[in-house]
């Protein structure tokens, strides 16, 4: 009988909390959609990022809240079903108040998810590495971390809190408020867009939760190697773009190739052989198969 993907939101989750509790860093790369999870499952790593700004720029919009709780819930439920690794979701602001968060929480972990991070920007958000965010005040974002803590009825979904107040206030406010969602009951930190690698270390001496480093490489913090944030105590970092940025480079090459030659390179795409086995094409027909004609069978051609 063919092996679907695990579908075990509970026990991942509890890998998750374990290794962020004490295990070697872990990295997550960003994935968009279903098909970009499994090919980062298939390459071998442990966790994936569901990026809030690689599914809006695969929906054709920029990084700037423009989609909204259904649509990101969808996606998110998706890409868990696809993979059996922890996803760590973006869940930009909460998509509102404090009960809003509540809601977020519980549809986050309902659509299979294994870890969420709220900020503290206010709505219309922003990318961390823009310009021009704004925030809410620190104690309406401690009530909201509150507010997710008391709504997951897992106790090992991970919420992680995100500070966008470095880039708004400077670094100080940036502790200062990293420091507080700690207390308010965060397992993870996440302040976005240190300058420098002195900052890098400044914000792992200051706050005593698991952290969590975002590395983009056009952003405004310093590029560092997954064993340097590990040695200064970082327990997860997320590679937001990296895939979606080589899909866009592959897709542009593949299509101008095709619309000046007529194909595109063999050398630089995947066989039809290779897209069937990443989405378990043979163990879907061996189960068509079991159920007769009315289940699709073999007869397919697509």
């Amino acid at each position: 009988m063919p092996t679907m993907p695990m579908r075990g939101p509970t026990t991942l989750r509890t890998n998750l909390r374990v290794r962020i509790a004490g295990g070697p860093i872990l990295v997550a790369p960003g994935v968009f959609d279903g098909l970009s999870a499994r090919v980062a499952e298939e390459a071998g790593f442990e966790a994936v990022y569901a990026s809030g700004g690689a599914i809006a720029r695969s929906s054709g919009m920029p990084d700037l809240g423009l989609l909204d709780f259904s649509e990101m819930v969808a996606r998110i439920r998706q890409i868990a079903q696809a993979v059996a690794l922890p996803v760590i979701a973006d869940a930009d602001t909460g998509y509102g108040n404090a009960l809003a968060v509540r809601r977020t929480v519980r549809a986050y972990e309902e659509a299979g998810a294994a870890a969420l991070h709220l900020e503290d920007q206010a709505a219309p958000k922003r990318c961390g590495h823009y310009e021009g965010q704004e925030l809410i005040p620190l104690e309406e974002m401690a009530g909201k971390v509150r507010a997710a803590l008391e709504a997951r009825t897992d106790p090992d979904f991970v919420i992680i809190a995100r500070t966008d107040a470095r880039a708004v206030n400077g670094l100080d406010d940036a502790l200062q408020r990293g420091q507080a969602y700690a207390k308010a009951g965060a397992d993870m930190v996440f302040v976005e867009a240190p300058r420098s690698l002195e900052e890098v270390q400044m914000i792992a001496r200051a706050i005593s939760r698991p952290l969590l480093y975002n590395m983009t490489y056009s952003g405004k913090s310093p590029l560092l190697r997954p064993l340097e944030l590990d040695a200064l105590g970082y327990r997860l970092v997320i590679f937001p773009a990296d895939a979606q940025l080589a899909a866009i480079w592959g897709m542009r090459r593949a299509l101008a190739a095709l619309r000046r030659d007529g194909r595109s390179p063999e050398a630089e795409r995947a066989t039809f052989a290779d897209r069937d086995a990443l989405v378990h094409l043979d163990e879907y027909l061996t189960l068509a198969d079991r159920y007769g004609r009315a289940g699709g069978g073999r007869g397919l051609t697509t």
